[in-house]
């Protein structure tokens, strides 16, 4: 069974090579809807897949990292970066060029690894990602599942090379989340009685 969950946030980015020149040399900006589809082979005591009230933690620090941001290629010209930086206290810098089909990869790796990394205690059954979906516009959007997040083909997404800006982190719940989900670090879901 899959289950679906979304969220919407506020982003700019250039996305360098790209065919339209507006896209590719103009810093712009979209309302992405990020849907999310988890599957998992039986259903937990409560007879779900998974608890929504589950993706109100980590998985929503992380989208929310992107909102009211500006994302940022690590292979971008370095004084842009610089100036990016210098004028933004929210930015996340990736190590693919920041596409949605790249948002779609990046967002599909992280979640797979948060779900790898945490240790349920409701009787959820192996949940994982089953694809996560990127809307750039209304009438645009990338796909991604786990065949095309790990495909090295289209880009590789090491996630110890993502930055998050400083200020992105202070507002997390827990700001060194990332360097522990980096670090292996086991997480557990928290039991509603």
């Amino acid at each position: 069974m899959i289950i679906r969950k979304l969220y919407k946030f506020e982003n700019a980015h250039i996305v360098r090579k790209c065919t339209s020149r507006r896209c590719s040399r103009s810093i712009h900006g979209h309302s992405y809807k990020v849907e999310l589809f988890f599957t998992a082979p039986s259903l937990d005591r409560g007879e779900m897949v998974y608890d929504f009230g589950l993706t109100k933690g980590m998985i929503k620090d992380f989208i929310d990292a992107f909102d009211h941001a500006i994302t940022l290629w690590s292979s971008d010209d370095p004084e842009y970066l610089r100036d990016m930086k210098k004028w933004s206290e929210r930015w996340v810098e990736l190590p693919v060029n920041p596409s949605a089909e790249q948002f779609a990869r990046t967002f599909f790796l992280i979640i797979d690894r948060v779900l790898q990394q945490t240790d349920m205690v409701n009787g959820e059954s192996d949940v994982t990602i089953d694809s996560v979906i990127v809307h750039e516009t209304d009438t645009g959007y990338a796909k991604a599942d786990h065949s095309d997040a790990y495909n090295e083909e289209m880009g590789t997404t090491d996630l110890s090379k993502i930055i998050f800006s400083d200020q992105v982190k202070a507002e997390w719940k827990n700001p060194k989340m990332f360097e522990e989900l980096l670090d292996g670090k086991r997480f557990v879901n928290p039991f509603v009685a």
